[in-house]
C-alpha cells in the first residue's frame, strides 16, 4: 500500500502536547526524586550547616529560597496555567464528559485530605491553617513512579493521573490565591489588572509574538508580587492570557503562542525548575528525629491526609460516579488498577511543601510539614507502585 504525502505543516508541527508532557513529567519525576534524595543527604551531611545558610542568605530584597519559592516558581506556575488552559480550550477537559471525572475525582481528592489533616491537628492551636498541604498531588512523582511500571498500566490510567492532577492544580492555585493572601495591595493589584487587560488587547489583535506577552509577564509578576497576593499566582495568570489556536484532532499548531510556549517551557520546568525547588525545599535535618517526632500532630496529620485521604477520596469518588452512572470508567483499567492511581495522588511532594511554606512560617513547623510530606509521598509511591505491579499485566495495551 502507498504511503500518503505527508503535509509540510504536519511535518513541522511538534509532537502531541499530552504525549511530550507524560514523557517529561515522567524523567522530570525520576529527576525530582533524586533532586529530594540529594538535598536530604546534603542536609544530614556535614553540609548541612552550609546549605541552610545558602537558602537564606539575602540576594536584593529576598533571600535566595524565597527567589526560588516566589520568583523561580513563577514559571512552574506559568506552564501549569498554561496546561490547565491547553486541556480546558483544546484537550481532555474541554467538554463535561471529558472533564466529569477527573473533577469528581480531583474534588474529593482535595476535600478528604484536608478533613482528615483537621481531625488530627484539631487539639492543637494554630495548625489548622495547614489544611490546604496535604490536597495537592505531584504529577511528576506520580508519572515518574508509573512510568518505572512501563507498558503495564494502560494509557487510559495515565491519562486518568494526569487529567486529575491538572484539576487539583486548578484548585490549588484557587486555595493559595484565597487562603493564604494575607493582605491586598490595591494599587499593585489595579496595575496587574490593567497589564491582564494589555495581554488581552494583544491576543484580540492578533499578536502571536512571544516577546510581548513574556515582558508583559514579568510586569504582571512585579504587580502582583507588591499587591500582596503571592507571586506564583502571576504565572498562571499570565498563562490564561497568552492565545492559543486550537487544532483538534491534531498535533499542535506551531503558529499558536500558547503550544509554543508550553513546549518551550516544559523541558526547563522539568529538569531545572522542579529539581531546583525540591533541592531546596526538600532538605530537612534527621537529628533527633523518630516514631514519635512522626506521630505529632501536625507531621502525622500531614501523612495521613496524603497516604489515606487521596486514596480514599479519588477511589471513592470514582467508584460512587461510576456505580451511579455518571461516568464511565477508564478504558482498559481494572478497578485495582485505578486503585493503585488513587495511591499515587497521595503523592503530594511539590505542591504540598509550596503550600507549607505559605502555612508556616516557623521553622520547626515547616520542617515538620516537610517530615509529613515526605513519609506520606513515600507511603503512597510505594503503595501505589505494589498495587500497581500486581495488578497489571505486562501486555497490557498502550
Amino acid at each position: 500500500m502507498s504511503r500518503l504525502p505527508v503535509s509540510p505543516l504536519v511535518r513541522l508541527r511538534p509532537p502531541s502536547a499530552l504525549r511530550a508532557f507524560l514523557k517529561g513529567e515522567a524523567s522530570g519525576g525520576i529527576v525530582l526524586m533524586l533532586a529530594a534524595a540529594a538535598a536530604m543527604i546534603v542536609a544530614n551531611s556535614p553540609l548541612g550547616d552550609d546549605y541552610f545558610a545558602l537558602l537564606q542568605w539575602h540576594v536584593g530584597p529576598l533571600s535566595v529560597l524565597h527567589w526560588i519559592d516566589d520568583a523561580l516558581m513563577a514559571l512552574f506556575f506559568l506552564l501549569v496555567g498554561l496546561e490547565i488552559k491547553r486541556e480546558l480550550v483544546d484537550g481532555h477537559l474541554s467538554s463535561w464528559s471529558d472533564r466529569a471525572l477527573p473533577t469528581i475525582a480531583a474534588a474529593s481528592g482535595m476535600a478528604v485530605p484536608a478533613l482528615i489533616y483537621l481531625f488530627v491537628v484539631k487539639e492543637t492551636p494554630g495548625l489548622a491553617r495547614g489544611w490546604a498541604i496535604p490536597s495537592a498531588t505531584d504529577i511528576a512523582f506520580a508519572i515518574g513512579v508509573m512510568a518505572l511500571l512501563g507498558p503495564r498500566v494502560p494509557a487510559s490510567l495515565k491519562l486518568f493521573l494526569t487529567t486529575v492532577a491538572i484539576v487539583d492544580d486548578m484548585g490549588a492555585v484557587v486555595v493559595i490565591a484565597l487562603a493564604y493572601t494575607a493582605s491586598i495591595g490595591g494599587l499593585a493589584l489595579l496595575a496587574a489588572a490593567a497589564i491582564m487587560a494589555v495581554m488581552a488587547a494583544l491576543g484580540r489583535a492578533g499578536v502571536t509574538r512571544l516577546w510581548p506577552y513574556l515582558l508583559l509577564s514579568a510586569a504582571l509578576w512585579v504587580a502582583v508580587w507588591m499587591s500582596g497576593v503571592h507571586a506564583t499566582i502571576a504565572g498562571v495568570l499570565a498563562a490564561f492570557m497568552i492565545p492559543i489556536r486550537c487544532s483538534p484532532g491534531a498535533p499542535d499548531d506551531v503558529r499558536s503562542p500558547l503550544h509554543r510556549l508550553e513546549h518551550a517551557l516544559q523541558p526547563w520546568v522539568a529538569f531545572v525548575v522542579v529539581p531546583v525547588f525540591g533541592f531546596a525545599n526538600a532538605g530537612v535535618a534527621l537529628a533527633g528525629v523518630g516514631v514519635a517526632t512522626v506521630l505529632q500532630p501536625l507531621p502525622l496529620g500531614v501523612a495521613a491526609g496524603l497516604a489515606i485521604g487521596k486514596q480514599v477520596g479519588v477511589f471513592g469518588a470514582v467508584l460512587a460516579a461510576v456505580r451511579l452512572g455518571w461516568v464511565a470508567k477508564p478504558r482498559e483499567a481494572s478497578w485495582p488498577q485505578i486503585y493503585g492511581a488513587a495511591l499515587l495522588c497521595g503523592i503530594g511532594f511539590t505542591m504540598s511543601l509550596f503550600i507549607g511554606g505559605l502555612a508556616f512560617a516557623d521553622a520547626v513547623q515547616v520542617d515538620a510539614v516537610k517530615i509529613g510530606v515526605l513519609a506520606g509521598s513515600l507511603l503512597s509511591a510505594v503503595a501505589g507502585f505494589v498495587v500497581l505491579r500486581l495488578a497489571s499485566f505486562p501486555r497490557a495495551r498502550r
